[in-house]
């Protein structure tokens, strides 16, 4: 009788299902992930839970890296950001260039692959990517550079000379999305220096480099540019919320109203109505605010903003409906235009108690002052008490609060880089 002897590769092709799984549950749970970074029910330590989870899954993979990477560099031809997440770590993890550069050649085909190699490249400890964004950052291929950008940008890591040197290279300012991804980093980074490449393209014949220039010149600190971004506001176009969320935080509390007012003029504009109404913080709308709680299509989102503006969380001062309402055929129905806007974007706030927040708005509306913004019940002043408010926010609210706190901030303070809410959590 022979005995048959095991072979390594026998072994992980006995077990292939359990490293299926492990890619399959990677992929999944980035893509969850990828949504709870926006959603009103994530606090940080949610995400980090979930991140670890994440991880996990990319552990398992590792314990066979070839099995793994067979199964992974398979999937690459699907050409979907979770998959090309889940793949360019085994890459990277690797050290082999023949994978890194399989995974980059499938990232650049499209935009939404493209995302899952920065989210690895942003996921990973600098001592696995740091050298492959300065080759990104010297190399001809200018898709090269804008991967680098990217990666910086989402690693708040800024790349010093390299951004100087693409923001005065023609061939780089004639990439145009390279171009508008080295203008939004001089805001994001607070490269101050960079300020002249900022006013130079603010009279470009692009409008995704004209609201970049202006959206980083804001950012620095000339406020008079939000100006420039009232037809992003008013008008239907990819860059409208984050247009928004710099106009209503930097314009005089009179004009902001008078731009909300233009945005209301059309009915199918009141969900962002409201949402500028909440960014804005004037305690002044909340009594309309509660007026549109008895709307049943958009209370969740009306109740989203009251607490925007006073601090005051439904679930936690019993301020939320029991019994929840049939609203099946009244849900919202969000633009599919509008890439920032998840689906569902309600799902998982509460259903506001509009008779009890109306008397809980009655005895405590006289704590707020006319014509100042609130921010979660604290006024939005340069004081240190605001700064440590929103900092709180940012380490501890949910995932929108966290990414208002983190505006607030950067807006507030000249040497405050714009914190990222969506980065990976770190457990303290």
């Amino acid at each position: 009788m022979t005995v048959a002897t095991s072979h390594p590769d026998n072994y992980t092709s006995i077990y292939r299902h359990i490293y299926d799984r492990f890619a399959d549950d990677a992929t999944f749970l980035w893509l969850l992930r990828s949504i709870a970074v926006n959603q009103a029910h994530y606090t940080n330590q949610d995400l980090i839970t979930l991140d670890e989870r994440v991880d996990k899954q990319l552990d398992g993979l590792l314990t066979a890296p070839e099995e793994s990477w067979a199964i992974c560099s398979a999937a690459l031809e699907l050409r979907q950001a979770g998959e090309v997440f889940a793949a360019a770590v085994l890459a990277f993890r690797s050290l082999e260039a023949y994978k890194i550069q399989a995974v980059v050649e499938t990232a650049l085909t499209s935009d939404q692959a493209c995302k899952g190699l920065i989210s690895a490249m942003a996921w990973l400890p600098g001592r696995l990517v740091h050298s492959w964004i300065k080759k990104f950052l010297t190399s001809k291929e200018l898709d090269h550079k804008y991967l680098a950008l990217a990666a910086c940008s989402a690693r708040r890591e800024d790349p010093k000379d390299f951004l100087a040197t693409i923001l005065h290279r023609d061939d780089c300012i004639a990439h145009k999305k390279l171009y508008a991804r080295a203008l939004r980093l001089i805001g994001e980074l607070k490269r101050f220096d960079l300020l002249h490449a900022v006013r130079i393209a603010l009279v470009s014949d692009d409008e995704d480099i004209r609201f970049w220039a202006n959206w980083s010149g804001i950012l620095l600190g000339d406020k008079s540019l939000a100006q420039n971004l009232q037809p992003y506001v008013l008008t239907q176009n990819a860059h409208r919320r984050r247009a928004m969320a710099v106009c209503f935080r930097v314009l005089p509390l009179d004009e902001s109203r008078n731009w909300i007012s233009l945005l209301a003029k059309d009915p199918a504009n009141i969900r962002l109505v409201i949402s500028s109404t909440a960014i804005l913080g004037d305690p002044d709308a909340v009594n309309w605010l509660i007026a549109k709680m008895r709307t049943p299509a958009i209370t969740r989102l009306v109740g989203e903003a009251f607490t925007t503006i006073t601090g005051i969380d439904l679930v936690e001062h019993k301020l939320a409906l029991e019994e929840l309402p049939d609203l099946e055929n009244l849900l919202p129905e969000n633009n599919e235009q509008d890439e920032d806007v998840e689906l569902n974007e309600d799902e998982h706030l509460p259903f506001p108690d509009v008779d009890k927040i109306a008397a809980v708005w009655q005895k405590y509306q006289q704590r707020f002052t006319p014509a100042q913004r609130y921010f979660m019940g604290q006024a939005v002043t340069a004081s240190t008490t605001t700064i440590e408010h929103l900092h709180r926010i940012f380490a501890t609210g949910h995932q929108r609060q966290r990414a208002m706190a983190a505006m607030e901030l950067a807006l507030l303070e000249p040497a405050q880089f714009l914190l990222n809410h969506a980065a990976k959590g770190l457990s303290e």
